[in-house]
């Protein structure tokens, strides 16, 4: 019975209850929007940082990752293929043999990183026949080196030209060669674009002396939270006592973890500021009603009509108006969420340049994780909750004689 009379008193004033609605559905679109815009954005920055180069997980040798030496290198066995394949969530694997060496031509040298890769598996991972702005791609078959376009304009080089390597190879062995300069490829990175040279795997195995030794193998997965599931099931079916690491995106790239941890720490404060607005506008309504009522609350109580059972009627009243404007909330702000998802906004200037930088593409993205949209409803309503004990507590100590002569 108070259930039906609260729903039947919030539809007798239809302009009262649109405001309170109203009230209550912003505070739920810009919470979740928000939070919709943070969580998207970084989610992107992850996949863009681990598309890039680095992938969502990686096997390496013990202690790769810290020296990064050629002796941590290891072979790819049919036993470490087939404990990858079976891996929750991994689709693919690109092995590399990684390590720097002296990038010469004519007088000038530079440093440089030298990956030599499966074309085929590596082109699967990274996309990275994608982002060939000259010439052609890697064939391995062929001893010929990509170069990054940084790279490739520090050392005056086109396609044709010839490049001298100069390293320590595997366990101290001389290592130089010269290579043909098949193609240039342009990164969003400047950093890793000015460093970096691609070869087709047993090329550099062969120059670096390391016959059937890779020194990491990237996997295919296709999100982080697959992520997880393949490193932890790779952490029981290998020997990561003494001859592998299993890093997930997190060890890799510590310091995304730390610009995840400062944003998200800008986030609470912002948040925070954006419900306190909240809770101001919608006391500023529930107040408003209750002032509006106070003569109806009189009239009801001089009648003997019970205070707490009034005050019980109130409350529902507005937990009824709070779940209409929550669920408005929810509803519209999913399908304008959910079309940005599918079509991300693009964005120009300065800050493109910046996200250029950072090898991340340009582009405003969203989250339509769920729990985005009812943790922010389910805060808005427990301010509502609290909010709403204001008219409850006016009704318990109303005099019936004074509130209806206001």
């Amino acid at each position: 019975m108070i259930l039906k009379i609260a729903w039947r008193n919030i539809w007798r004033n239809k302009r009262r209850t649109a405001i309170t609605a109203a009230s209550i559905f912003f505070a739920v679109f810009f919470s979740v929007i928000m939070g919709a815009i943070n969580r998207g954005m970084f989610d992107k920055m992850i996949d863009d940082s681990v598309n890039f180069y680095t992938g969502y997980a990686q096997v390496t040798g013990e202690g790769y990752w810290e020296e990064r030496f050629l002796e941590k290198s290891f072979e790819l066995s049919p036993e470490l293929i087939s404990n990858i394949e079976a891996s929750p969530g991994v689709e693919g694997f690109a092995p590399r043999l990684e390590s720097y060496a002296l990038a010469s031509v004519e007088t000038i040298t530079k440093s440089a990183l030298v990956v030599g890769v499966d074309p085929e598996k590596e082109d699967a991972l990274t996309g990275l026949s994608q982002r060939i702005v000259a010439g052609t791609y890697l064939n391995k078959e062929k001893d010929a080196v990509v170069l990054g376009e940084g790279l490739a304009e520090k050392l005056k080089l086109g396609i044709g030209d010839t490049i001298v390597l100069i390293s320590q190879g595997y366990r101290g062995v001389n290592a130089a060669g010269k290579y043909p300069v098949k193609g240039i490829v342009s990164f969003g990175a400047p950093d890793m674009s000015a460093k970096i040279i691609y070869m087709p795997l047993k090329t550099a195995q062969w120059f670096y002396g390391a016959t059937e030794l890779v020194t990491t193998v990237v996997l295919d997965i296709p999100n982080k939270y697959a992520a997880e599931k393949a490193v932890n099931s790779l952490n029981t079916t290998l020997d990561t006592a003494k001859t592998y690491d299993v890093l997930g995106w997190q060890e890799m790239m510590p310091e995304i973890m730390e610009m995840k941890s400062m944003k998200e720490s800008s986030n609470v404060i912002v948040m925070f500021i954006l419900y306190f607005i909240i809770s101001f506008g919608v006391f500023g309504v529930i107040l408003m009603m209750t002032k509006e009522r106070q003569r109806e609350f009189g009239v009801l109580l001089s009648i003997g009509m019970k205070r707490k059972q009034l005050a019980i009627i109130t409350w529902i009243e507005t937990m009824f108006l709070g779940l209409l404007g929550a669920t408005i909330g929810i509803v519209i702000s999913y399908a304008l969420v959910y079309y940005i998802y599918l079509n991300p906004i693009p964005i120009t200037g300065d800050m493109a340049k910046a996200y250029a930088d950072f090898g991340i593409e340009a582009k405003m993205c969203v989250s339509v994780d769920w729990d985005i949209f009812y943790s922010q409803a389910i805060t808005v309503m427990l301010i509502t909750t609290i909010l709403a004990l204001y008219p409850c507590i006016q009704i318990l100590k109303m005099k019936p004689i004074e509130a209806m002569r206001a």
